[in-house]
């Protein structure tokens, strides 16, 4: 998984009712654009992410 800063980190839900989780990332810490990422959550909170399968990456604008 790859990204760049003022991409979107979307985590689904694990369980039923469960709402998506989504943030921009503000840091990529990683080589090469890989994880962790730090992401600034649509509630405020800040954290330093290492998503897993249950997360999508959606390109910023300006991006391929």
């Amino acid at each position: 998984m790859h990204a760049t800063v003022g991409d979107r980190l979307v985590v689904h839900g694990a369980v039923v009712g469960e709402h998506d989780k989504c943030g921009e990332i503000i840091e990529v810490r990683g080589a090469g654009g890989e994880p962790p990422f730090m992401v600034l959550f649509e509630d405020g909170h800040r954290a330093l992410v290492f998503p897993g399968p249950d997360a999508i990456i959606i390109q910023g604008k300006g991006r391929p």
